[in-house]
């Protein structure tokens, strides 16, 4: 009897190291795995916090989400949300301009010239087979800006697209996109710069200008001559976000992370409300 006592103790003994080890070496593979994560050498959020900078591209033209006065300040909707994910982050921001015709080119550029991109990009499948794109923090659609005295006239696709009509995009972006699939016996003028679009239409250099829902109310706002009689039933539908190059799914995280604490917390409505922008991610 007292011999099998000590056999069955000798192979508690053997039991408890065999989990002892065991437990070690899962734990030092944990711990492994949580400093390749954290190695600073690796990971873009690693590489940033290290700068201590989030280099964020923006064209800079599209009010109320990203403009760049004269003196290089940039401000904006989109502007405080890269802000925000900077702080989130525990870095400063710096912004980079970008354009709508090289935004992709920028994205993908060696060396990176930016971190990130902002400020009135619509989620996209073309976009995502490429880069990566964040969830959304604004819902967007397309509609139209047209002179105040001319909001009968335009009050459906077909209305606009007819020979006379003057329809005036930016280049190189999904307005341009959408007015060539959608426009074809209109007159399609493509402007240059975006945000001198408004006053051309006001003056009577176009009638009207293909632009977003996010867009267009800043204008309506600011320029009496100006209507948006398509605001309440744009043409399209979706939401815009941040964009970046495959690879960076640790900065993606980030950001949706600090996007998911906005909505929770209240402040992308607050941001929203600022901006005179529709809030669509419920209370």
């Amino acid at each position: 009897m007292k011999k099998t006592m000590k056999m069955n103790a000798n192979q508690l003994r053997s039991i408890l190291w065999f989990l002892t080890v065991s437990l070690a070496v899962y734990s030092s593979t944990v711990l492994a795995a949580c400093s390749n994560n954290d190695n600073p050498a690796k990971g873009k959020v690693s590489e940033i916090t290290e700068r201590g900078t989030l280099l964020v591209g923006t064209t800079g033209d599209y009010r109320p989400l990203s403009f760049c006065e004269e003196d290089g300040t940039y401000w904006g909707f989109g502007i405080e949300v890269a802000q925000e994910i900077a702080r989130c982050l525990g870095v400063g921001t710096e912004f980079v301009k970008t354009s709508w015709p090289t935004l992709t080119a920028d994205v993908m550029a060696e060396p990176q010239t930016f971190d990130m991109a902002i400020g009135g990009i619509t989620i996209t499948d073309a976009r995502r087979e490429t880069m990566l794109m964040s969830e959304g923090y604004l819902a967007n659609g397309k509609t139209i800006l047209c002179r105040a005295s001319e909001t009968a006239r335009f009050q459906s696709l077909a209305d606009i697209d007819k020979p006379e009509v003057r329809v005036m995009v930016n280049p190189g972006g999904l307005n341009e996109k959408f007015a060539n699939a959608n426009l074809t016996h209109a007159t399609i003028i493509v402007h240059q710069k975006n945000e001198e679009i408004p006053l051309l239409v006001a003056t009577g250099e176009a009638d009207v200008m293909i632009t977003e829902i996010t867009e267009a109310p800043y204008y309506v706002k600011t320029d009496a001559r100006l209507a948006a009689p398509l605001l309440s039933t744009p043409f399209t539908h979706g939401e815009i976000g941040v964009l970046m190059r495959k690879g960076q799914e640790d900065l993606m995280e980030t950001v949706n992370k600090a996007i998911r604490k906005m909505k929770a917390d209240g402040s992308l409505r607050r941001l929203h409300d600022k901006y005179g922008l529709v809030y669509a991610y419920g209370e």
